[in-house]
């Protein structure tokens, strides 16, 4: 089992803005920069439930009819997604992957901030691929968070975009 992340942050290191708003990030995406054929190269996208709440204020489901598993202890109501194939779970990472593995899965892309945070602390990721979007916001949701030990990472490659857009890819070293 492979999992993954590809996320946008601000220079700074930000995901989202204190109250989760992700106004700082090019509307759509931006210009074409691996998104869509990653997206494409995963089973699952496993999510926490903020994540998924802000993910519902979007004008349309942006997964598709990709599986998306939401993370959270709470009961939620899945209702309001129209056309996605969502369901919820609850656990330690560990647990979640076994799952995940057990049904089928064999790539899993982990998104939003504590769920990556989690995941990275369990040793759960394998592959790290963070754009970096020309802004500073000065505070918000970090991308990282405390760590056990350091964690080594392998460079991959890098590319940067026309917009100001730099994409570093990283191997989690073992």
């Amino acid at each position: 089992m492979t999992a993954s992340v590809f996320i946008g942050t601000s220079v700074d290191g930000f995901i989202a803005r204190p109250n989760g708003d992700l106004d700082f990030l090019p509307a759509d995406g931006g210009e074409p920069h691996g998104y869509n054929e990653f997206f494409a190269s995963v089973d699952a996208l496993v999510i926490g439930r903020k994540t998924f709440e802000t993910v519902l204020a979007f004008p349309t489901w942006p997964y598709g009819d990709k599986r998306v598993v939401v993370l959270s202890s709470r009961s939620l109501d899945l209702s309001a997604v129209r056309g996605g194939v969502v369901e919820q779970m609850a656990g330690p990472p560990a647990e979640i992957v076994a799952k995940l593995a057990a049904s089928g899965a064999h790539h899993l892309y982990v998104d939003g901030g504590i769920t990556i945070q989690r995941f990275l602390r369990a040793g759960l990721i394998q592959r790290l691929i963070i754009t970096r979007v020309p802004v500073l916001i000065g505070e918000g949701i970090p991308l990282f968070g405390a760590l056990p030990r350091d964690l080594r990472l392998r460079h991959v490659a890098t590319q940067h975009y026309p917009s100001g857009l730099v994409k570093s890819e990283y191997e989690v070293a073992v």
